[in-house]
């Protein structure tokens, strides 16, 4: 049986590092010694369904549209 969850995905050539969805999510999220964001889990995070919220406020307000929530399937 699959289900479906959140997950983050980062965009790494739109990024420029700022660093505003670390500041929002830092429990998913944290930077490079560049500036740029690093997934705790890779480079497509699941998102727990507490933090859904703070993920789509991340997504909303990221200046170059560097992150992108979707729905996927998981086993």
């Amino acid at each position: 049986m699959s289900r479906t969850q959140l997950e983050l995905h980062i965009d790494f050539t739109r990024c420029e590092g700022r660093g505003l969805c670390t500041e929002l999510l830092p429990e998913l999220l944290v930077r490079d010694d560049w500036g740029y964001p690093v997934g705790r889990g890779g480079r497509d995070v699941p998102v727990p369904t507490a933090l859904a919220e703070a993920a789509k406020d991340a997504v909303d307000l990221c200046p170059v549209q560097a992150l992108l929530l979707r729905r996927v399937s998981r086993a």
